[in-house]
């Protein structure tokens, strides 16, 4: 089955007009406030239907549902305990901060579930989202506890199990990571050039100008190769 999407939109946004108003749980003041929320709703859908896909899978998506839902209780159980986490080691008197950056390859693909991942892992205390590299489909993570690799990817892990199902992924939970490029002599593992492969070392520079790697010594006699003596 596959409706049209704009009126999905339409009662969606009449559902979140609910959670806006704060409605008293009261079936009448429910129902009007609901009405209100679709003759608003539907005509602002309408009007931006050029901006999504024309047609939904419904199954597909009441199917989502259950997963959507814990993908944010897991998320706000994170955010909680990171708020904790993070005040615990900004007041503690030895302040056990060790900031890294971590490399995280997704399984995810889809622009949508990229994002929700990005987000989500700026909006927990003690991680940020620095750079996506599309190339090789990964994330670099700044954490303050991001020498401890594995305590920043489980929760990214389990926030990725959710998404490969909410955002119909190819890969499915479960399915193995994508191994890190390795660094090349030449290059850094997202693609960038190391500092040292800049510019060439003095030993290759001498080398590549044919000039040898000669130490000025005052015992060889005065400039210009004159000698004592006539």
């Amino acid at each position: 089955m596959r409706p049209r999407k704009w009126p999905v939109v339409g009662v969606l946004l009449a559902l979140l007009w609910l959670f806006v108003r704060g409605v008293a749980l009261d079936p009448a003041a429910i129902l009007g406030e609901f009405l209100i929320g679709l003759a608003l709703g539907l005509p602002i859908a309408f009007a931006f239907r050029r901006f999504y896909t024309e047609r939904t899978a419904l199954g597909r998506n009441v199917r989502a549902l259950p997963y959507a839902g814990l993908y944010v209780g897991v998320f706000l159980k994170e955010l909680a305990t990171a708020n904790v986490d993070v005040a615990y080691r900004v007041l503690a008197p030895s302040m056990p901060i060790e900031p890294d950056v971590v490399v995280v390859p997704l399984r995810v693909e889809t622009d949508a579930a990229i994002t929700t991942i990005a987000n989500s892992i700026t909006l927990t205390p003690g991680t940020l989202t620095m750079d996506y590299d599309d190339e090789n489909n990964i994330l670099y993570v700044h954490g303050i506890t991001g020498r401890n690799h594995q305590a920043v990817l489980e929760p990214i892990r389990t926030w990725e199990d959710y998404a490969l199902v909410i955002f119909d992924e190819e890969r499915k939970p479960g399915d193995p990571v994508p191994e890190v490029p390795t660094p090349s002599r030449s290059g850094r593992a997202d693609g960038g050039e190391r500092p040292d492969a800049l510019r060439p070392s003095e030993d290759e520079h001498n080398e590549s100008s044919g000039s040898p790697n000669v130490e000025d010594d005052d015992s060889d006699g005065p400039a210009g190769g004159e000698t004592d003596g006539e």
